[in-house]
């Protein structure tokens, strides 16, 4: 039984490969720190906010109609 052990089939990488994963790992990594920073800032920003009371935007409800008479085609 010793000598039917079989390794399992192994690709190798060539160099270009590998550098291009690489590659690919820090571009993700430093996608997922951008991240991390926007949300830090983001943070800072909303709680100096509620630090200093200023009251959030009052937004108007929008409407698709204007306000006026309705027009009507001749």
């Amino acid at each position: 039984m010793a000598d039917e052990t079989t390794k399992p089939d192994v690709e190798q990488l060539t160099k270009r490969d590998f550098l291009i994963s690489v590659l690919h790992g820090i571009a993700v990594t430093l996608g997922l720190a951008l991240l991390w920073f926007m949300e830090a800032v983001r943070d800072r920003f909303f709680r100096l906010l509620e630090r200093w009371h200023v009251p959030t935007m009052p937004w108007r409800k929008a409407s698709a109609f204007p306000p006026g008479p309705i027009r009507r085609r001749a």
